[in-house]
């Protein structure tokens, strides 16, 4: 092997080469979707954390607590988790009341939802036509609805006063009543119809209407809106053929308000079987109307049981799911198909 003459350049094939630089990729530049998904998590973000805070985190916290013995005086001090058990449960289940206040919660919410849906349609289809004050009478609909719930029971309470109530007082000068009715404090009433006599729950129907009548403008805004997007071309093309009003109703405009009427019955179910204010301002759960909301807060007031409460609230809440899904089960596909 010859050697390099002393001086001499070396080889350029024999030079050693500095070790490589990692040259740096230029960034992908940002794609219209990547910035619509950033600026969309953005947006929220904000309403994520409310929920999570204030729906998620307390019913997670009912959920330990309804496994737990847990008292008003201790809840300051217990931690996430604690000694478990089912007896909250079966206190909630063996309780004296507790089947017939389900029974009741599920007829007072019946019997809500379908008068409140079916008062709502009534009133928008008497206003759905323009005439001479029409805007100050929808106005007017509204009031029950944005009123405070606690002064409009009082009205109702000093209304139907046995004492000194103007509707008893116009049923002995129209009706001939012979003597007053307590119509929220008497749990059955007497009433002769044709020669037979019935036994009605008067304070429960008393709190029923109470809750029809309040709520009904929530189901007229609904309904009033989809019938002034119904094309008139329909009905009068239906008029010239000579069908009648029930007609145009049954076969043109039912089958436009089916989904928003279904759509009302799902929120209204939900929002009167969890009710409490209306009835305990009215009545306190009593002379039959023990509703299972009212049940869970008897539970946390009077018998200082927050475990026993957490209990009740979750099985209220079971039920309601179990009635929602029979609901969408069996009618469900039926409002669609006439959608």
């Amino acid at each position: 092997m010859t050697r390099a003459p002393s001086g001499a350049a070396p080889r350029p094939d024999t030079e050693p080469r500095p070790p490589a630089v990692a040259q740096q990729q230029p960034a992908k530049p940002m794609t219209a979707e990547r910035r619509a998904n950033r600026a969309g998590l953005a947006f929220v973000s904000p309403t994520l954390i409310v929920v999570l805070v204030v729906v998620v985190l307390p019913i997670l916290w009912t959920l330990l607590l309804a496994f737990q013995h847990a008292r008003l005086v201790d809840i300051q001090g217990m931690g996430l988790f604690g000694r478990w058990t089912l007896d909250n449960f079966a206190a909630v289940f063996e309780s004296a009341g507790f089947w017939s206040s389900l029974l009741t919660t599920l007829l007072y919410t019946a019997g809500g939802t379908l008068g409140s849906v079916l008062l709502g349609l009534v009133a928008a289809l008497a206003l759905r036509r323009p005439f001479r004050g029409r805007a100050l009478l929808r106005a007017a609909m509204l009031l029950p609805y944005v009123a405070p719930v606690v002064a409009v029971a009082f009205v109702w309470e000093v209304a139907l006063s046995p004492q000194y109530g103007i509707v008893n007082d116009w049923g002995r000068r129209l009706f001939g009543w012979d003597d007053p009715v307590a119509f929220l404090s008497t749990r059955s009433y007497e009433v002769a119809l044709f020669g037979a006599h019935f036994h009605i729950p008067l304070a429960l129907l008393t709190v029923i209407a109470f809750e029809c009548w309040r709520y009904f403008p929530f189901a007229f805004l609904f309904l009033l809106a989809r019938l002034q997007a119904v094309p008139d071309g329909l009905e009068e093309a239906a008029e010239v053929d000579g069908a009648t009003v029930s007609q145009r109703f049954r076969y043109i405009l039912l089958p436009q308000l089916m989904p928003v009427i279904a759509l009302l019955c799902v929120l209204r179910f939900i929002m009167t079987f969890n009710k409490f204010d209306d009835v305990y301002l009215l009545t306190g759960g009593g002379a039959g109307t023990d509703v299972a909301a009212v049940r869970v807060y008897d539970f946390l007031t009077a018998r200082y049981d927050v475990g026993a409460a957490a209990a009740q609230a979750l099985v209220l809440a079971v039920a309601l799911m179990i009635l929602l899904g029979c609901y969408f089960k069996f009618f469900g596909n039926k409002v669609q198909e006439e959608a």
